[in-house]
Parts: structure tokens; C-alpha cells; sequence
């Protein structure tokens, strides 16, 4: 990488930080583009170098965030040595995801009030940063090798990232209905009842 580029990604590593700062601190609302490049210390011409807007830069940070969170997941499930039919790959990778936003609720605040599925999608099929992960390659590699045929993958996934997001942002943020710990069983019980359902006819 030669000196220009390790500047521009610097000052877009910068940018990146500082409105996720601002964002998880006063909200997205209530952040200016010049309130981020102003502590980010760049021209207010920099940032439209990298980005048309300040919902641009949301988009690009709550994709880069989640793709973080399914690398970590993916390196736990790696790293686990477990032999995993598909159901218990699927529910090992929400459950890491599941647990490290309860270790960083601002993440699953922010993550939870601007996630759409159109955000969500681009976040798995088209990296920001060098270390995100096309998600697309492993969940194709993981449609692979399960021994039956998926009836419509993506309404699948996107079935089990709607149940995951709505359940689990006010049970680990208030408890409500009632705790993680204690809602997890059920929530896993119903993320094998949707791959169930979009189990098609068993591979030759």
C-alpha cells in the first residue's frame, strides 16, 4: 500500500470512528456532519471524499459493524472444533452474535434502531474494510453442505434476523419479557422451526 492510499484509509478509518462515537454517545438525530469532522480533525471536503451524507456513513458503519460480528462468530465457530449439523451451525453463530451484543449494548443500540434488510444484505455480500468478511461466500458454503435442499435461503435468513434483532434488543436491554439467559431456549426452538420449514428435499 503506498503512502496515498495509507493516508485516504487513515482519514476514512477516522471518519469511521469518530461518527460511531457520536452516534452511539448523541445519536445519529442529533449528529452533524460537521460535529464528525470537526472532532475527527479533517476538512468538511474530506468527508464527501468517502461519503454522500451522514446516513451514508451510518449505512457503511452499521454494515462494517455487523460484518465484525459475524467474523468473530464465524472465527468462534472455527476455533470451536465442534461437528455441527446445519440447525446447530446457524443457532452457534446467533448465539456469539447474541452474546457479544450483550457485552456491548451502545453496538446493540445503534445496530438495532438503523438495521434495515436492504443495510443488512449489502453488509453481507459487500465488505467495507479490508477486515469484513463476505458473509455471502460462507452462508452459500454452509447452504452446501446441509444434507436437504433450501427451500428460498433468503427468506430464511431473513426471517431468523428479524426474529433475532426484535427479541433480543428488549430482552437484553430491559429484560422484557424476560432475560436473555432465560429467552434464549425459545428463540432457538423457533430458529430451528423456521430452517425446518424451509427444509426441501434431501440431497442424493
Amino acid at each position: 500500500m503506498g503512502k496515498l492510499d495509507t493516508n485516504k484509509k487513515v482519514k476514512e478509518d477516522s471518519l469511521l470512528n469518530t461518527a460511531f462515537s457520536l452516534f452511539t454517545t448523541k445519536g445519529v438525530s442529533k449528529t452533524s456532519i460537521s460535529d464528525i469532522v470537526n472532532n475527527a480533525g479533517v476538512a468538511k471536503g474530506t468527508f464527501y471524499l468517502y461519503f454522500k451524507d451522514k446516513y451514508d456513513i451510518r449505512n457503511k458503519l452499521v454494515s462494517h459493524k455487523s460484518s465484525q460480528l459475524f467474523r468473530n462468530a464465524i472465527e468462534a465457530l472455527n476455533a470451536s472444533g465442534k461437528k455441527l449439523n446445519f440447525n446447530e451451525r446457524i443457532i452457534f453463530i446467533v448465539d456469539n452474535i447474541i452474546n457479544q451484543l450483550n457485552e456491548n449494548k451502545s453496538l446493540l443500540t445503534f445496530i438495532a434502531k438503523n438495521l434495515s434488510w436492504g443495510v443488512f444484505k449489502h453488509a453481507l455480500t459487500s465488505p467495507i474494510k479490508d477486515d469484513d468478511i463476505d458473509f455471502r461466500n460462507i452462508y452459500d458454503a454452509m447452504l452446501a453442505d446441509a444434507p436437504y435442499n433450501i427451500v428460498q435461503p433468503e427468506v430464511m435468513i431473513f426471517m431468523i434476523v428479524e426474529l433475532v434483532s426484535s427479541t433480543c434488543y428488549s430482552s437484553i436491554l430491559y429484560n422484557e419479557p424476560v432475560d436473555i439467559g432465560e429467552l434464549k431456549p425459545y428463540l432457538y426452538k423457533c430458529i430451528n422451526n423456521i430452517i425446518d420449514t424451509h427444509a426441501g428435499t434431501v440431497k442424493t
